[in-house]
Formats: structure tokens, sequence, C-alpha cells
């Protein structure tokens, strides 16, 4: 077998290897909670001091989650559990929410992601530029730039393909130009036509001397590669980082997730959007019924913010780059329609910047938001900012699945549909299938297309990124898009969703426990 997914072996290879690493998670699980509970009991009852400390710490923890949330009310699972099961729920906290150990990789991240700082040079021109032709825009383009670091640009373009299917062929084109370099950060990618279409110009590029680089999530990729395809993808000269390897042991760290989306070629193009490199994403493999995605390519020199961050996390695992600039293009085509700011989301730091970049896109909204998500599990501060808007007048319309992908966040994610519903936003749920991708379109003239979902894991716990639009044309290929989806769903009336008080009940627990779907 020269290939990997050239054989039924490879298939049946890969079941088994399925089979055995959920086998370990799970076994890895029962060993921590019966190591857990059996020193527990040990301490508790030999040194009862001991139980005394771990009731203060509880307390301790508790003020300390309240004084330092950036998002309180998705936190309120860790306080109920401390409160309610002070000396368990302190040690689960320990385990899952407290980020006090943290691993080699995440030091690292934190340590490389402060130092691709440097990279990232805002050309003053373009603010004083904007400050001028838009003066009521001056505090978003602020908070991108000078609070988050993320340059605004003028000299780039993009395209929006509206789905998968449309955008993947444009990018197996712009691989086959490349002359340079390929890198690839995906948090899914599972074997199949569409990755075969990639892997086969991989391999061509790397026999032509290309520097090709492909990083993605473990967790992203449990279903679908073997722990050996990395090395395999190395053996062909295709230089790989398996993100966060998983361990049978579960803990905080193995909760943060690179669930980025990041094709740069040659510092000249990008590619980003909801599409994970799999055939249901371009409906060569019916899932879900229709699966509804999109990709935006983006060239100029906005690319580089996507080159920066890709390296910075490749670096953070596998150092290879003392000087990010080898990579930067050296001259970019002029464009003088609309502005382009890459951004990224990392979570070890104190800015949830995908959820304000939503946020000031809904405060700053006169006539419509149109909103995409696959999931809408959100904290009563997006919530309320979502109602605030359309009680100003502001048309609010969200589009979510008509046919799930996993049944109880939909149920969750519709729980939140009478309140929004009763606040006056608009809810549709797309007929044909599936809608995965994570976007936001208002007035005509902002938008904001990336990976960040309306839920508690994109916006607090994953390493994402989004790629904020302002003033192009081009903004209303998005709304167009956006309008034919609402045209092919169906719009949730008020006492659509059944919500009996078993179910209300059921649903509260759920929706406490969210942050760990």
């Amino acid at each position: 077998m020269t290939e990997w997914n050239a054989s039924r072996d490879g298939e049946y290879m890969n079941f088994f290897e399925k089979v055995s690493r959920f086998g370990l998670i799970v076994i890895g699980l029962i060993i921590e909670v019966i190591i857990v509970r059996n020193l527990f009991v040990f301490f508790t009852v030999h040194f009862v001091w001991i139980e005394v400390v771990l009731r203060l710490l509880s307390m301790i923890f508790v003020i300390n989650i309240i004084n330092n949330s950036r998002h309180l009310s998705a936190d309120m699972l860790w306080i109920l559990l401390i409160i309610l099961f002070p000396i368990p729920g302190t040690v689960i906290f320990l385990l899952l929410g407290a980020n006090l150990i943290i691993s080699k990789t995440f030091r690292e991240l934190i340590k490389s992601t402060a130092e691709s700082k440097k990279y990232f040079v805002q050309d003053e021109i373009v603010l004083k530029e904007l400050d001028v032709i838009v003066p009521q825009m001056k505090g978003d383009f602020h908070y991108l730039s000078k609070t988050e670091g993320y340059p605004i640009y003028r000299n780039s373009d993009f395209d929006y393909y509206p789905l998968g299917d449309i955008g993947y062929p444009v990018m197996l084109e712009e691989m086959k130009k490349a002359k340079k370099f390929i890198f690839l950060e995906y948090f899914t990618i599972e074997k199949g036509n569409l990755w075969e279409g990639m892997h086969t110009i991989l391999k061509d590029k790397v026999s032509q001397g290309l520097d090709v680089r492909v990083m993605y999530d473990d967790m992203g990729t449990i279903h679908s590669l073997p722990t050996s395809y990395a090395n395999m993808l190395e053996s062909e000269g295709i230089k790989c980082v398996r993100y966060n390897k998983i361990n049978p042991f579960l803990g905080a760290v193995m909760n943060h997730r690179d669930h980025r989306k990041i094709m740069v070629i040659d510092g000249i193009v990008a590619f980003s959007g909801g599409m994970n490199l799999a055939d249901e994403y371009i409906n060569q493999k019916m899932v879900f019924g229709h699966w509804k995605d999109n990709v935006i390519r983006v060239k100029g020199e906005a690319v580089w913010s996507y080159t920066v961050l890709f390296l910075t996390n490749w670096n953070a695992i596998r150092k290879t780059d003392d000087d990010y600039t080898v990579f930067k293009l050296d001259s970019a085509t002029e464009y003088t329609d609309g502005y382009i700011s890459p951004y990224g989301e990392t979570p070890f730091d104190k800015e949830n910047t995908g959820q304000n970049v939503y946020m000031n896109i809904l405060n700053r909204s006169n006539k419509y938001v149109y909103i995409c998500t696959p999931y809408l599990i959100i904290d009563t501060e997006l919530e309320n900012a979502l109602i605030l808007a359309a009680k100003r007048g502001v048309d609010v319309r969200i589009i979510t699945p008509g046919i799930p992908d996993k049944k109880i966040v939909w149920n969750i994610t519709r729980s939140f549909y009478h309140n929004l519903i009763d606040g006056g936003v608009k809810i549709y749920e797309y007929t044909p299938g599936f809608i995965h991708g994570k976007v936001f379109v208002s007035d005509d003239i902002v938008a904001t297309v990336g990976t960040i979902n309306l839920d508690y894991r994109s916006l607090y716990l994953h390493f994402e990124n989004g790629t904020y639009l302002y003033g192009s044309k081009k903004v209303l290929d998005i709304r167009d898009d956006m309008l034919d989806t609402i045209s092919k769903s169906h719009q949730v009336q008020k006492g659509e969703i059944k919500d009996g008080l078993l179910r209300r009940l059921l649903i509260g627990v759920v929706k406490l426990f969210a942050p760990l779907l």
C-alpha cells in the first residue's frame, strides 16, 4: 500500500485505531476518576485538615472566578459546581477549568503569540484615512488595530464563495500556481476526494522544492486520521504538526483546540472561512443534508496577517523560523475597494476578540444584521446585544441548521429561540440541511467571515480566526448569499418550539453544562 487511503486495508486499520483511541481516553478517564476519588478519601479520612484546606480553596476559587471572569454567565457552571460540591467540584475545576499548570506547548504558544506582535505593523496613513472617511467607525478600527494589534489593510482584495463546492476548485487552482510555499492550518482533515485533490498537489510541490507545511488538530481528526499520518506526510517531504496531541488523561489543556482554517500560498493569496478539508464540506458526501459553508479568498497586503497567524502556532510547536519576514510579499497590487483586517482569537489573553467583533457590528448597526451560525449557545451579554439591536429597529436575522449534526447541541440552540423571538430577533432554520458558515453582515458595508461559532467553545476556548471586511462593494455578495439562504429557510414562529416544564428543566441542566459540549 503506497498511499494511506489507497485500499480497504487502510480503512480497516483506521477503524480499529479510532476504537483504540477512544478506548484509551475512556480508560484514562476511569483511572483518573479512581485515583482522584481514592486520594480524596485517603487524605480526608487520615488528614482532616486537608478537607478544611480544600473547602477554603473552593471559596477562593469561586471569588476568583467571579472577579476575573470574562464571561460570567458561561462560567456559572464552575461556580455552581464548586458551591454545591465544594471538594469534588474544586478538583474537577482544577482538572478541566483552570489553567494553573499549563503544558509546555501552551507556554510556547503564549510566548510565540507575544513575539508575533512585532510582525503586525499598522500603516498609520490608513487609520488617518479612515478617520476622515468614516469617523463614526473609528472605535471599531481602533479596537482591532490598537487594542488587539491586527492591522487594517487597504491594498487588499477578497472574493467570497457561498459554498465549499464553489470555493474548492479555486483553492486547487491557486495551489497549482505556488512557487515558494503552501501553509495549511485546519481543524479537520479527512480522507476523500477533497483531501486527495489537495494532497496530490502538495506532493507535487514538494518535489519541486517548495516549503509545504500542514497543521491539523488532533481532536478534529480523531475520527479521520491515524496517529501515524503526520509521520506519513513527513516521509513525503510535507512538514506536519499534530496540534495538541490527545492523551488519555483529561485536563484543562485538552479543552483548547485549534479550530482555525487558514491556507496561505506564497504570501500572495490566502483562504479561510468555515470549510474544513473533508468531502461533506463540498457536498461530495451527504451526511446531514445539503452542507452550506463558505470560503473567502484574500489577496494583497492582508495576506501577511494570515501568514503570521499560521507561523505563530507552527513555531510554538515546531520552532523552524527565526524571521517571519522571509515569507512576506515584497510588493502588492494596489486595491482601493474597501479595507480588510484578518484577526485571530486565542484563549490565553484577556480579550474575547471574536465576540467583541460581533458585538461591535451589532452595536454599530442601523438597518440590518444577518447572521449565520451552526450553533447558538450564547451568554446573556450577547443575547441582550442581539435583542437590543432588534429593539432599536434593526432587522436582526439568524440562520441556523435545519438538520443538526449534534442533536443535543441543536436542542440547546433551539432553547434560545424563545427569548430572542420575543425580543424581535428573527430566526431561520436552513431547510435543505446543515449550515456551517460563521458570518455577520450589516448595513451593506461591514461583514466578518471566519471560523468563530456562536458557542462557548469558539468564543472562549479555541484558537480561531476571522476576516473583518469594511467598505467593499463585495460585501454585497455576502449580503446576497445570506438573503438567498434565508429564502431557502423556514422562519421559526413564536410558540413553534414546545417548551414544557420537564423540557425546560432538562434544557436548563444541559445549558449549564454547555461549556463542556
